[in-house]
């Protein structure tokens, strides 16, 4: 069984992400899909929220599992005995930090590989910083994301209690 883990903040998950994450999980048995804290930048959704949206976006995809990363990547891959992991390349720009990360991760567990999927070409300028940037100027996200993440802007527009 061939078991891929596809990490992220996911701040939140968009269209462009689903479509890496429906992708993926035709090339591999299992796909787990990996919340991490984001220790690296602010987030606006909390790590339970992050979740919960991700888990309400796959539903009724069968080969894909949603989990919070508690670590390092290197150490959640060697715990689940995972065999590749996912990363969304949009653009050259991102192509240098990813693969800074590949090659420390590799150093930090040498069995770790990275696939670099592109996402569909309609999704190729999409990005959760950019969505919430629209958002809170007051734009339409609704085409850009899946229907429970704008429900959950438009819950946060309204002031509504998080779930």
């Amino acid at each position: 069984m061939t078991k891929a883990l596809y990490p992220g903040t996911f701040d939140p998950v968009t269209n462009g992400h689903l479509d890496i994450i429906h992708r993926a999980s035709r090339l591999f048995d299992q796909l787990v899909v990996a919340i991490a804290k984001g220790t690296h930048k602010h987030t606006d959704f909390s790590l339970r929220e992050r979740k919960r949206l991700v888990a309400e976006s796959t539903k009724g995809m069968k080969n894909v599992d949603v989990i919070t990363l508690p670590g390092l990547l290197a150490e959640q891959c060697k715990r689940m005995s995972v065999d590749v992991v996912i990363r969304g390349l949009r653009a050259v720009s991102d192509f240098e930090y990813e693969m800074m990360m590949a090659l420390m991760n590799r150093k930090l567990y040498p069995k770790f590989e990275t696939i670099f999927l592109m996402p569909s070409e309609q999704y190729i300028y999409l990005h959760s910083s950019l969505v919430k940037e629209i958002f809170a100027l007051g734009g339409n996200v609704s085409d850009l994301v899946p229907k429970p993440v704008f429900k959950a802007f438009m819950d946060k527009r309204k002031g509504k209690p998080k779930k």
